[in-house]
């Protein structure tokens, strides 16, 4: 298990490090983990705290979100491409980027189709917050959630749209995976490992959390991921689910961790 540092030891230290949103198993996050993890890379972790201002971190790197990796000296990278990159810059195997350029051109497409602006995560988080904003104005639960639903785009029409947008991602996955079985193969493009099986892994938890014991998460946050919808339900191949299983299990890091003296 990773090392977790303050945002003052962080910055002072040398190498590697990634910021991440503490007691929160974000895809995002979680997918990043999972790239420099499975690199094998001494990576430190530095908590980053959802919905507060965390101004220590904003004075060092110029950003408020997570996740971030940050080398040495250098800008901090946000982007899932940029997370991607840096990992294959430092630890060219296990290569989490195809070679063959058709199969780099799948990959990199649904990956943003996954993580990218729009796409499966944005819309699962659009689904997420529509329970806050049904709620009365003057609700707390939804005064806490109205400052990121601005930052998202939330409305009600993106928010009815989300489940089919969802379902729609769910569908190009599944052809996929069809496609790589019918081939014999344990990935979803290629014959190995790549980027895209980390962040499936990590972004499927937005459809069925791992378990409490793999993933000691808070309770609301389990009710709201397991959120379903008749759509998404239908569109959802079961064999993604259990290649997300294969994944954790063959490679990544269990149980997550979730930082310091985090209690579910």
């Amino acid at each position: 298990m990773a090392d977790w540092m303050t945002v003052e030891e962080g910055r002072e230290a040398e190498g590697l490090r990634l910021v991440l949103t503490s007691g929160v198993p974000g895809p995002w996050g979680e997918a990043a983990k999972a790239v420099f993890h499975v690199k094998g890379l001494d990576c430190p972790r530095i908590p980053q705290f959802g919905g507060q201002a965390n101004p220590e971190l904003v004075d060092w790197t110029g950003e408020n979100n997570a996740p971030q990796a940050i080398l040495g000296d250098e800008r901090a990278r946000t982007h899932w491409s940029e997370i991607i990159a840096l990992g294959e810059q430092l630890a060219a195997d296990p290569p989490l980027i195809p070679e063959h350029p058709d199969d780099r051109v799948l990959m990199f497409g649904l990956l943003n189709e996954l993580a990218g602006e729009g796409g499966f995560g944005w819309q699962r988080r659009l689904m997420l917050f529509a329970p806050f904003m049904a709620l009365p104005p003057d609700h707390p639960g939804r005064r806490s959630m109205a400052s990121m639903c601005e930052r998202y785009g939330f409305s009600e029409e993106s928010a009815e749209a989300a489940p089919s947008r969802v379902a729609e991602i769910l569908t190009l996955l599944g052809d996929q995976w069809q496609r790589q079985s019918a081939r014999g193969r344990k990935f979803l493009v290629g014959e190995r490992l790549s980027a895209l099986d980390l962040y499936w892994s990590a972004f499927a938890a937005l459809i069925d959390p791992l378990p409490h014991a793999l993933c000691p998460m808070p309770e609301m946050m389990r009710a709201g991921y397991s959120q379903e919808h008749p759509r998404m339900q239908e569109a959802l191949n079961p064999e993604l689910m259990e290649h997300r299983q294969r994944i954790y299990e063959d490679w990544l890091e269990l149980p997550i961790d979730l930082g310091p003296g985090f209690q579910a």
